[in-house]
C-alpha cells in the first residue's frame, strides 16, 4: 500500500513546509502539491495525484479542508476513492476510512453534510412561500420596465430593429425581445 499525500495553499505567497513535514511524518512516498485556492474546480496537483493512486493505496491529507472545496465536494471525492479501493486519511482530524471506524465517522460527515443541504433547501422554500403569501415576487427586477417598453415600442413603431431599439432605451436586445414577447399585443421584429 502505498501512501500518496497531497497538500495545497491558497496563495503562492503561503508556505507548504508546515504540511509536507506532516506528509512526510506520515509516511507518504510521494507528495503532490497546489496553489490554488480551495474554490477553484481546477487543481493540477490533486488531479495528478487522483491518477497516481492505485487499488490498496491511501491518499493522506494534513487536513480536510485542503482537499475538499465543500463538504459535499469532499464527500464526492472521497467516495469516487472508495468506489476504486483507495483509502483516506486527514491526519488533523482523524479521519482514516481504511478502518472501520474512520468510514463510519466519513458517512456520518456525509450524512450530515445532506442533512444541512437539506435543511437549507427547506428553509429557502418556506422564506418564497411565506413572501409570496405577502405578495412579494422573489428573484430579479425586470430589467424592461414598463416605462423602458412603452419607448422602446415607439421606436418599433418608428421603424427601428429591436437592436436599435433596446439600445436607446439601454436594455439587452434579448431582454426585450422577451419583454415584447411577454405581454399582450407584442410583436418581435
Amino acid at each position: 500500500m502505498a501512501l500518496i499525500g497531497y497538500a495545497r495553499v491558497s496563495t503562492a505567497e503561503q508556505n507548504l513546509a508546515l504540511q509536507r513535514d506532516a506528509l512526510a511524518g506520515a509516511g507518504c512516498e510521494t507528495v503532490f502539491e497546489d496553489h490554488a485556492s480551495g474554490a477553484k474546480a481546477e487543481r493540477p496537483g490533486l488531479a495528478d495525484a487522483l491518477v497516481h493512486l492505485r487499488r490498496g493505496d491511501a491518499l493522506i491529507v494534513w487536513k480536510l479542508d485542503r482537499l475538499g472545496r465543500s463538504m459535499a465536494h469532499l464527500i464526492d471525492t472521497v467516495r469516487r476513492l472508495e468506489i476504486k479501493g483507495i483509502g483516506f486519511r486527514s491526519l488533523t482530524e482523524g479521519v482514516d476510512t481504511t478502518t472501520p471506524g474512520g468510514t463510519l465517522v466519513f458517512h456520518i460527515f456525509g450524512a450530515l453534510a445532506q442533512f444541512e443541504r437539506d435543511l437549507i433547501r427547506e428553509r429557502t422554500n418556506a422564506g418564497l412561500k411565506a413572501a409570496e403569501a405577502r405578495g412579494r415576487k422573489g428573484g430579479r427586477k425586470p430589467v424592461v420596465t414598463p416605462d423602458k417598453l412603452t419607448r422602446a415600442r415607439a421606436h418599433l413603431a418608428a421603424g427601428l430593429t429591436v437592436r436599435e431599439a433596446a439600445a436607446r432605451v439601454k436594455v439587452g436586445k434579448t431582454a426585450l425581445y422577451e419583454a415584447i414577447s411577454g405581454t399582450a399585443g407584442g410583436s418581435k421584429k
